[in-house]
Order: C-alpha cells, then structure tokens, then sequence
C-alpha cells in the first residue's frame, strides 16, 4: 500500500469541472490498490486519485 496523494482538509480540484473542493474523508481500496476520496461539498460522491488535482 502506497502514501495517498492528498491528506483530509487539503483544497483539490475535480479535474472534470475545475471545481476547487475540500477533501473530508480518505479511503484505501485494497481489492483495487487505490484510494478514494470523498470531499466536503458532495458527501454522497466519492473521487479516485485520478479525478482530482492538487491546486
């Protein structure tokens, strides 16, 4: 298992809409070796490492 990418708080962009968001919750998908990330302003939507960006 490797360091995720970004920490809880940190300001991201969604790479889709250019969004700036605030990541609320981090996840380890072991079955698919990759995290998820579920941010502050759509709770019920999570983001894989490749959908977001660093601002």
């Amino acid at each position: 298992m490797r360091k995720s990418l970004f920490t809880i708080g940190e300001k991201v962009n969604i790479k889709a809409s250019g969004e700036s968001v605030t990541i609320y919750k981090c996840h380890y998908v072991k079955n698919m070796k990759r995290y998820s990330y579920i941010v502050n302003e759509y709770p019920n939507t999570f983001f894989f490492e490749e959908e977001l960006t660093k601002e």
